[in-house]
């Protein structure tokens, strides 16, 4: 079905592997396009509670974009290459209502810090090296690099992060908030698994709510506030707020349908 992509459901639980090893799973338009398409399927499957997102291999999750497909770029064709790839990609995954949770193994470089950082959840492996080295390349990041990192890091560290193109290593990201949690390479899918089972034991209908009220935090001129009050609202007419409430007076654990 996709040529650079591996998709494996494990129970409620779907894992997309970037299969391009020989590139360092590399971004190229192909592979947005395969992840645009199985993160839609994964997300309209109702029986799907959580994306684990990673790489093929223990050297990469992502080392950056297919850097060959646009050197030779215009201005306009640069701009189209960024405002078409955050919209099919990266805002769009950052937008589903199932939680995705990057599990970083290697290096995870432009494209690929940027496509982990759209994540709702990051797990590095202990060999994770990650960094946005473009200005290296007379470019800078286009995928929405310099806003997420921003957010995440704070602005001094995001400016040394993205003028020098150095990268950091798990630990240091661990120390910035980039990612959750760091793990020994072997436990990397296991912790990411463990945390998606956390996910699973709640309402589908309530974390997708919340993802809602987190993103728009960061959206202009949307006050994230009013957004929670309309959410909260809202999740008094779900099934799962009847199932949890009824659970908890009960004295009982909830079943949720997703």
């Amino acid at each position: 079905m996709y040529n650079n992509i591996l998709t494996e459901n494990k129970g409620q639980t779907l894992v997309i592997t970037i299969n391009r090893p020989s590139q360092l799973n590399a971004l190229n338009k192909e592979t947005i396009e395969e992840l645009h398409q199985a993160l839609k399927a994964g997300n309209e499957d109702r029986g799907i509670g959580a994306i684990i997102l990673t790489g093929s291999g223990e050297k990469a999750f992502v080392a950056g974009a297919d850097i060959k497909e646009f050197a030779d770029f215009s201005i306009t064709q640069g701009g189209e290459l960024a405002m078409k790839g955050q919209q099919r990609l990266f805002n769009f995954l950052e937008n589903l209502s199932t939680p995705v949770i990057a599990a970083v193994n290697g290096f995870a470089l432009g494209g690929g810090l940027e496509l982990a950082m759209c994540s709702h959840i990051r797990v590095a492996s202990s060999n994770a090296r990650m960094g946005l080295p473009e200005v290296s390349l007379g470019v800078i990041p286009g995928y929405g690099g310099t806003q997420r990192l921003t957010q995440l890091v704070g602005r001094g560290k995001a400016n040394e992060m993205v003028f020098t193109a150095g990268m950091i290593t798990a630990e240091e990201a661990l120390k910035w908030g980039l990612v959750n949690y760091v793990v020994e390479q072997e436990e990397l899918l296991g912790k990411a698994e463990e945390i998606a089972a956390k996910i699973l034991k709640n309402s589908g209908s309530a974390v997708a709510s919340a993802i809602r009220c987190v993103n728009a935090c960061f959206e202009d001129g949307v006050n994230g506030y009013n957004v929670e009050i309309e959410e909260f609202g809202k999740c008094f007419g779900t099934a799962d707020f009847k199932e949890g409430t009824t659970a908890f007076l009960e004295k009982r654990k909830p079943n949720f349908r997703q």
